[in-house]
């Protein structure tokens, strides 16, 4: 990615479910056999056909001029072999048509735990430091055609970010 304009650094912090929770879940190994429950995903998959698949995603680095949203599922994600990534997210706004730039946060996720967006989140990547990481992406199989809306922060703000820890 090319530089220009203004490029700010967004320090990360390690995941958990009371820091995460203004854009989804964080999901962490349970016991087997263990009740569904509030701490399980709460998946909203109801306007078109599930698709579970694996990313495989090289050189991401940690930098992003664009951030994007789904307004008709929540995304789940985690990293194979237990690498750690990052993500930057925004909560979700229907009212508006850009992410709120103050409210842009990074998030370092442990490879022991897989993340649900909630619908309308604002999110950039998985990023990473790993030469390449395979990602599991639960969302509908149309979700990057019809329910895809990015905002390009580099065309409108002059500004990208770096995911600093």
């Amino acid at each position: 990615m090319t530089s220009s304009g203004t490029v700010q650094q967004l320090k990360a912090q390690w995941v958990t479910p009371e820091n995460f929770f203004r854009y989804g879940q964080v999901i962490f190994p349970s016991r087997d056999g263990k009740l569904f429950d509030h701490e399980d995903a709460q998946l909203v998959l109801d306007k078109g056909t599930p698709r579970f698949y694996i990313m495989h995603l090289q050189g991401r680095g940690r930098k992003f001029h664009t951030i994007t949203r789904h307004r008709l599922c929540t995304q789940c994600l985690g990293s194979l072999e237990g690498k750690d990534w990052y993500i930057a997210v925004c909560p979700p706004n229907d009212s508006v048509k850009k992410p709120n730039l103050e409210d842009i946060a990074a998030f370092r996720i442990p490879g022991n735990c897989f993340i649900k967006l909630a619908v309308g989140t604002w999110h950039a990547g998985p990023y990473f430091d790993h030469n390449a990481v395979d990602f599991y992406n639960l969302e509908l199989s149309d979700t990057n055609i019809v329910d895809h809306f990015t905002y390009n922060l580099r065309q409108s703000e002059n500004l990208e970010f770096e995911i600093v820890f």
